[in-house]
């Protein structure tokens, strides 16, 4: 392996950055115009010349791609190119703490669903009057009752309609699905994500492919979690080199 000293003395045209990094020669040059990695040194013909440290930012941007998507992973990156060091770090560690707090949502939403079967499989078997109003529902639910229409436009939830009255009672069914929209809802599923769950869900007439999708959720939140750690080491090396971040507040009093 090459100490660092090599690597830093290696140079690179456009077409052999573009190879080792693994983007087309256009990729390489939009990146670079929109400060993705830092501008390259020009030749007195105009030919771009890249270094290490460009191999390193684009393999840092790939997986903040992954791991954030691409608008928030090329914001990352040139920020952290002009911000002081303490912030720079703070700006990815910041990526870390939403990506767990979208694992521990996930996590809350299938402890919920866990519930709803639970108390499905112990409870007495519904009468009429067991119906719920919207206003009982949404203060059960804790969400507004604008959110229970709009879920019904959606296709989400069922309510009934009283003979010669507009007022909407919601069943224990009824009741049910707007529970498990609650969970998904929380665990980070947009709506047509969410309608395709219930979609299935009532087709199987069961709770598993709410289930399977919030499993899938916590493998995809892992997945990102680990390209943000492979992203932060090159970030970590990005900044401990001289033009990239304000190395001087390494060594600012505290």
């Amino acid at each position: 392996m090459a100490a660092a000293g090599e690597r830093d003395a290696e140079r690179y045209s456009t077409s052999r950055l573009a190879a080792v990094a693994g983007y087309s020669v256009q990729q390489v040059r939009d990146l670079e115009r929109l400060g993705v990695i830092p501008p390259a040194t020009r030749h007195p013909n105009g030919y771009r010349q890249f270094t290490h440290v460009h191999a390193t930012a684009l393999r840092a941007y790939r997986n903040l791609a992954i791991a954030v998507g691409p608008v928030i992973a090329r914001a990352t990156m040139r920020e952290i190119r002009e911000l002081p060091y303490d912030e720079a770090i703070a700006r990815v560690v910041a990526l870390h703490v939403d990506l767990a707090r979208s694992r521990n949502d996930t996590i809350a939403a299938l402890q919920a669903l866990d519930g709803i079967v639970d108390e499905s499989a112990h409870d007495a078997a519904p009468v009429p009057g067991d119906a719920m109003s919207i206003t009982e529902l949404s203060a059960a639910l804790g969400v507004r009752s604008s959110a229970l229409r709009f879920w019904e436009q959606q296709g989400l939830v069922t309510p009934e309609r009283l003979k010669g009255r507009h007022t909407r009672h919601f069943p224990p069914d009824a009741v049910r699905d707007a529970r498990i929209v609650v969970a998904l809802r929380a665990g980070g599923y947009r709506i047509p994500a969410v309608q395709a769950v219930m979609a299935s869900l009532r087709t199987i007439k069961g709770t598993e492919v709410a289930r399977d999708a919030l499993q899938n959720r916590l493998r995809t939140i892992a997945a990102q979690s680990e390209a943000l750690l492979r992203a932060g080491t090159d970030a970590a090396d990005l900044l401990s080199r001289s033009g990239v971040g304000n190395a001087e507040a390494r060594n600012r009093p505290v």
